[in-house]
């Protein structure tokens, strides 16, 4: 190998280290925020009242108005950090197109999804949570009045199955990367990340439906 082969070859960096835990930790804070959140949501579905009192209980806490830039901040921290492996430039995601179909590896198309789905959060996550903090207190009959806007539902429709995909491929590639997923056990996590993608879609959806039916 010439020496001018290898001059573009970075080591990676105790930098480089600590940023990867950053990300990851922050990966998996908005991964259990994602579900939480998810959860919440969905107890309109038991009635109007269940969310309603759970909306109050975290405004009274001011968790809500806390909780809400905290979030929106680490979701920006996390895409920086991220962004440092996305390529940007058309050529190099031209190269990283032809990789994936040359190797053929369902993993290196689970990043493909998770990079290029990230793009698009990052901007539909930002409108909503604006648009939900902004128009505080949170209240069924504000959320199914949104939903059965028109707009709304359809802006979920892109954004729900987007964000599921998102935080099951994440769930999974963190437990790769740091050693918690191992070729034994791979078949297992890979099938436990498509019952999390199903389960969580099937409650959004259901959850959508409710709003649209919610007399408000």
């Amino acid at each position: 190998m010439s020496v001018e082969a290898t001059m573009h070859v970075v080591r990676p960096s105790r930098r480089d280290a600590y940023l990867d835990w950053l990300q990851m930790l922050t990966g998996a804070a908005l991964i259990l925020f994602m579900w939480s959140h998810m959860i919440l949501v969905s107890s309109v579905i038991l009635g109007a009242g269940v969310m309603n009192a759970l909306a109050h209980f975290f405004e009274a806490t001011y968790m809500a108005q806390v909780g809400g830039p905290l979030i929106f901040l680490t979701f920006l921290v996390h895409f920086v950090l991220a962004a440092r492996k996305i390529p940007f430039r058309f050529e190099q995601q031209k190269t990283i197109w032809e990789h994936a179909k040359m190797l053929r590896h369902r993993d290196t198309w689970l990043w493909i999804v998770q990079a290029a789905s990230a793009m698009i959060i990052l901007i539909m996550g930002a409108i909503h949570l604006w648009v939900v903090l902004t128009d505080l207190p949170i209240t069924a009959a504000k959320s199914a009045a949104r939903v059965q806007g028109g707009f709304w539902f359809f802006f979920y429709l892109v954004l729900l199955p987007l964000a599921e995909l998102h935080v099951s491929i994440g769930f999974y590639r963190i437990g790769v990367k740091w050693g918690f997923i191992q070729t034994g056990n791979r078949p297992k996590a890979k099938k436990a990340e498509n019952i999390l993608f199903i389960v969580f879609m099937a409650i959004g959806l259901i959850t959508l439906l409710r709003f649209l039916t919610l007399a408000v």
